[in-house]
């Protein structure tokens, strides 16, 4: 999620305050220092894309963190 609001316009330090994380956290996962114990599979890449932009345009954090509840979900299935 954090490479894909990143690559969506977002800055490191957005992504970082829209996920409740470091920016450092969000740079480690753009240089793939971090998050790549697994290969998403399609579904969930389309996903991801589709739940960026929406995060983007959400300026309520529920909205974020119910999107970003529902990448996990799919994510462990």
């Amino acid at each position: 999620m954090a490479r894909e609001l990143v690559r969506n316009g977002m800055s490191q330090n957005e992504a970082a305050e829209k996920l409740g994380i470091t920016p450092a956290a969000v740079s480690q996962y753009i240089h793939k220092k971090r998050g790549q114990e697994s290969k998403p599979s399609g579904q969930y890449k389309k996903l991801i894309e589709k739940a960026a932009k929406e995060v983007i345009d959400s300026s309520k954090s529920g909205r974020t963190e119910k999107i970003i509840c529902k990448c996990c979900e799919v994510c462990r299935k």
